[in-house]
């Protein structure tokens, strides 16, 4: 658990299902994506297990949660060693500027420190000029271009 001022984050746990629940929608809507309640299963379900590599951390603050991050490990290629993909970090309306997203981020790097280091990777959409001010005090900025191609699922 990482406690940074008035922030506490620690591992999501089953009682904060429907506040975890809240906050992804509320995190879809930034986003413009609507998660279907098949969405909501299939991901609660991958963070209340251990076999599944998402691990979800959340934050609190004054004894509510008010975000939350989703990491996993992945292979680095480049450094034949580990390297993380943070996929998600919200923080709710209300709390930003109390340092949520910056604890949030804090304790992944702990918790990646502590799984063999290696490099965390994120993404934001080019518009998101907030979380980019703050991105940029606590990350290289990389000049990498991302792509993404949906691939339907087949048939065999």
């Amino acid at each position: 658990m990482s406690e940074r001022g008035e922030v506490v984050v620690r591992p999501v746990a089953p009682e904060d299902r429907a506040r975890w629940e809240q906050l992804f929608l509320a995190y879809g809507n930034f986003y413009q994506t609507t998660f279907t309640p098949k969405i909501l299963e299939g991901v609660w379900g991958w963070l209340m297990s251990e076999e599944h590599p998402v691990r979800c951390f959340v934050a609190a603050h004054n004894d509510t949660l008010t975000g939350f991050a989703h990491i996993r490990q992945q292979p680095d290629t480049f450094r034949a060693g580990p390297s993380w993909f943070l996929d998600d970090l919200y923080t709710d309306e209300e709390a930003r500027g109390h340092g949520v997203a910056t604890a949030l981020i804090a304790a992944v790097t702990d918790y990646a420190s502590a799984k063999g280091g290696g490099t965390i990777r994120w993404i934001t959409e080019a518009n998101n000029t907030t979380a980019q001010r703050l991105y940029d005090t606590l990350a290289e900025r990389s000049t990498w271009v991302v792509y993404q191609n949906e691939v339907p699922k087949g048939e065999r």
